[in-house]
């Protein structure tokens, strides 16, 4: 009997010190949510620690899932998952894009771009093989601005991308940043990845072809550390570019396909654009959970993003609060609590 009662005391030592190493249980009602993001220079993580921050005057010591990144975002949101395997990212340093915390449990709720949220939701586009995963609900829908962005290098003379074959062929495509596939502007000129190939020409996006290019088409934000947009402001930096301007019937149709907006890039927003370029926009990066959440918690969540709209400023990224818009989750639910919140601030008709 000692012998068993030893043994039982050794096993609760054992989980006392792990539940001390880890920081104890995580969750909604341990006030130790799980919270999905990214990497600290990522939108995704960056929102995480915003709202890490927002909530600690109520009580809540929000746990960063650092890795909870990637298309795989809202899956993990959505199944309630436990962080994955940490893996180093190559274009991240390690310090900001660290360990996660140990004994982190499933992921409560996260941060991830409006168009991946409305995706999953209606299991379309890189979902399109994914069931709908129509548990997930929006908190709050924070403005994080996108552009669709063409350019050529100077030196080839290319203004407009029907110049292509004329100026510079076979021709290398850069991809880049978010919304960078390029298949259907590629198309209007009668070119694909195939045909660019064929001709002796390349498309990519890995650091060898961020120097040798003649053509960058992907999406951008406000000149950033982060990756999704750093090599935009790489480029421009290091080259002399012409960005152009696209037909306004392929906007039309961008917009129209890729749940997109029409937009204006404003000059200035790197080096080399000196004019106003109409293009497709996105914005929105969306803190969001499941159906499950606690509805108290939900309203919470929004009372707290909204009375501490100033830690949106102070991030590198270009986050705004509007009113007018932190509800709206197009095709995605908002949750009871949030709805709750925003109607009884005015934001929203009851």
């Amino acid at each position: 009997m000692s012998n068993f009662r030893h043994t039982i005391s050794c096993l609760i030592a054992v989980l006392l010190a792990v539940a001390s190493i880890s920081g104890g249980q995580t969750g909604i009602q341990e006030k130790r949510p799980v919270f999905g993001g990214a990497c600290r220079l990522c939108p995704w993580g960056a929102m995480a620690e915003v709202v890490q921050t927002a909530m600690k005057p109520y009580g809540y010591d929000v746990q960063i899932c650092y890795n909870c990144n990637a298309a795989d975002a809202p899956r993990i949101v959505s199944e309630a998952r436990m962080p994955p395997p940490y893996k180093p990212d190559p274009a991240v340093p390690a310090i900001l894009a660290p360990r996660n915390a140990p004994g982190l449990g499933a992921v409560d709720f996260g941060a991830v771009a409006i168009q991946f949220l409305r995706n999953v939701y209606r299991g379309t586009g890189v979902y399109a093989h994914d069931k709908p995963r129509t548990n997930l609900r929006l908190i709050a829908n924070i403005q994080d601005p996108s552009y669709l962005l063409v350019a050529a290098k100077a030196e080839t003379g290319i203004t407009d991308l029907a110049e292509i074959r004329q100026k510079r062929w076979p021709v290398r495509i850069l991809v880049a940043g978010i919304g960078g596939d390029p298949t259907a502007i590629l198309a209007r000129y009668g070119l694909s990845k195939e045909v660019i190939e064929a001709a002796g020409g390349h498309i990519g996006n890995s650091p060898e072809d961020r120097e040798n290019f003649d053509v960058v088409i992907g999406g951008g934000g406000p000149m950033t550390t982060a990756p999704e947009w750093r090599i935009w402001t790489e480029i421009s930096q290091k080259f002399d570019l012409n960005f152009i301007e696209l037909p306004d019937d392929l906007l039309a149709k961008l917009a129209k396909d890729g749940d997109a907006e029409r937009g204006i890039i404003p000059a200035g927003l790197y080096r080399g654009i000196e004019r106003p370029i109409p293009t497709v926009v996105r914005t929105g990066t969306a803190i969001y959970g499941r159906a499950d959440m606690p509805e108290d918690f939900a309203y919470l969540v929004a009372k707290a993003m909204d009375e501490q709209q100033q830690l949106l400023q102070w991030r590198h990224l270009n986050f705004s609060y509007n009113v007018h818009t932190v509800w709206n989750g197009y095709d995605v639910p908002l949750h009871p609590g949030a709805a709750r919140y925003y109607k009884e601030k005015g934001y929203m008709k009851p």
